[in-house]
């Protein structure tokens, strides 16, 4: 049972940035033979700085059991079982730091999919991270979440070929999932429509649904049907991230003929277009300035919105779990924000002016620099092509 006393939790996924050298899973190649037991190891150290900052909830990788799921590699199908022991002891030290976890399967995971095989071996990865959390003898508030997946032109039946997918699931599946609304194909009224018909948790993501909410829901009333989905005494979790605002770069090539024009002088811009540099006559590339796209993820949390977005929420129980590219950094960066800004939210996660000396440390470190990563985790990677 969940202690409703307790204060909202904060938390982020997979790369730890603030300790350079920590890894969140053995990604050795097959050769090597990697081992769910060897990213255990390197993730005890993890809830060491997790519980040093005082970061109580984390997004393991969807990969930290290599090819334990691979259908050509049998010699690794069997890494979880052997783990258990190792399962057991990381998840009692996760219960004793009361760090909450959490996975999010890849994109290539879909239980939509028009093909019944790939369907198949979706359920398959769906089973080994719910094993996975099972042996780590995690509550229910220990989820993997997962999007509806593709429209493959025909959004009705896909969506209602989700279900098909999820009553395929085994049960310690259908305890662990949770579904969550996507910012270009399957809305917040999408999922509800889903947990209808099938009792399926729903994760609320907010940028996700200021980018996609064609029926116009009103943010309060959709937030607390989702957080109604999960069961009494398990606390329910949502997703939260500001949009990019910055001006993209884009590299594009140049044709020989544009490499042409501009050794005679006439490489200018294209009619619209904005570049980074006049275009040199010995160029291959140019860098195009670009408008941000909206369903891009700030490096960190504007604390203005995410405290407006909280004040809204007053009263409704739930972790965040917080989705900037800049990882365990912006959260370093969020709480004297919150502090500093809006200390009534601040006081819901549990921080006051008790920690102001901490929280101006973390500052200090910070402002020597950092840089955000500029790939996707595997787990929030765009959605597979359809």
């Amino acid at each position: 049972m969940t202690d409703n006393s307790r204060p909202l939790r904060l938390g982020f996924p997979v790369k730890v940035m603030g300790k350079p050298g920590l890894k969140s899973g053995d990604t050795r190649r097959w050769q090597k033979n990697p081992h769910l037991k060897c990213s255990l190891e390197l993730l005890d150290t993890v809830l060491d700085y997790l519980k040093a900052e005082k970061l109580d909830m984390y997004r393991l990788s969807s990969d930290i059991a290599p090819y334990a799921t691979h259908p050509d590699m049998p010699q690794f199908h069997n890494m979880v079982a052997e783990s258990d022991a190792e399962l057991r002891a990381f998840g009692a030290k996760a219960r004793a730091y009361d760090i909450r976890l959490s996975f999010h399967p890849s994109q290539y995971v879909l239980l939509n999919a028009p093909n019944p095989e790939l369907t198949k071996k979706s359920i398959w990865d769906l089973s080994s991270q719910a094993e996975m959390l099972d042996r780590m003898e995690l509550n229910d508030e220990a989820v993997m979440i997962t999007h509806v997946g593709g429209v493959y032109d025909d959004h009705e039946a896909s969506r209602a070929r989700w279900i098909e997918g999820w009553e395929q699931c085994p049960e310690h599946v259908k305890r662990r999932l949770v579904l969550e609304n996507d910012d270009i194909r399957f809305s917040a009224a999408d999922v509800l429509w889903i947990h209808e018909r099938t009792g399926v948790r729903c994760v609320f993501d907010y940028q996700h649904f200021w980018c996609l909410n064609p029926e116009r829901l009103d943010m309060r009333d959709t937030l607390e049907r989702f957080l109604a989905t999960w069961p009494a005494g398990v606390r329910p979790k949502i997703h939260f991230s500001s949009p990019r605002t910055e001006m993209r770069e884009v590299k594009q090539k140049i044709t020989a003929k544009q490499r042409a024009d501009a050794k005679a002088g006439k490489g200018r811009a294209r009619k619209g277009e904005v570049l980074k540099a006049p275009v040199k006559a010995t160029a291959r590339v140019k860098t195009v300035l670009r408008p941000p796209i909206w369903t891009g993820h700030a490096d960190f949390t504007n604390p203005f919105e995410f405290a407006t977005f909280m004040r809204m929420a007053d009263g409704l129980l739930f972790d965040v779990m917080m989705e900037g590219k800049a990882k365990d950094l912006s959260l370093l960066r969020l709480r004297p924000d919150l502090l500093r800004f809006a200390p009534d939210v601040a006081a819901r996660f549990g921080i006051t002016q008790e920690d102001a000396a901490d929280l101006a440390a973390d500052e200090a470190r910070l402002d020597g620099g950092v840089s955000a990563d500029d790939e996707p985790d595997v787990d929030e990677g765009l959605m597979a092509a359809e």
